[in-house]
């Protein structure tokens, strides 16, 4: 197992020295954290030098000391994929937190995976209905397309993004 020692803390970012071999870009790293006895999950970030890195922690680095050991996964961040995810919220890390157990699937893709190639993507044009009359009829939204909002100060941007989430 590939060990490393924290040389510096700063905010989210630590830097961890490994004497063997550096762990990937991207790749997961844990620590386990003294105070609250959880385990920390890093994100490798930045190679620094022939035996440094920088990790960005995701999660509270409160506790964590420069000489505390952390241990590389060997893999990158993954998150559940499939039918049992569908409607459920997730953090970063792929736990569930809408209050529900975690999903039991086998299927999980890493969080740095490349975007699907054209010829995999659906050419359909369904349009999304906001429910919001002028804006479906004047400016339709196409599914999983992009949409801009731009306008002055108080004419209601806020207003009509807050209608969109009550409507979908």
């Amino acid at each position: 197992m590939n060990t490393g020692t924290i040389t510096h803390i700063i905010g989210p970012v630590v830097e961890i020295r490994f004497p063997e071999t550096l762990p990937p870009i991207y790749g997961a790293l844990r620590v386990e954290q003294r105070q609250s006895g959880s385990r920390l999950v890093l994100e490798v970030a930045q190679h620094t030098g022939l035996h440094t890195v920088k990790a960005v922690a995701l999660g509270v680095t409160d506790g964590l000391r420069r000489g505390d050991i952390v241990e590389d996964t060997g893999a990158m961040i993954t998150v559940p994929v499939g039918r049992e995810t569908l409607g459920r919220m997730f953090n970063v890390l792929g736990e569930a937190i809408d209050e529900k157990e975690n999903p039991t699937t086998a299927k999980r893709y890493p969080i740095h995976r490349p975007a699907p190639s054209f010829t995999e993507q659906s050419s359909d044009t369904n349009i999304l209905e906001t429910g919001i009359k002028v804006i479906d009829l004047v400016c339709p939204i196409a599914k999983g397309g992009k949409v801009g909002m731009f306008g002055g100060a108080g004419v209601g941007k806020t207003v009509i993004i807050q209608e969109f989430i009550n409507n979908i």
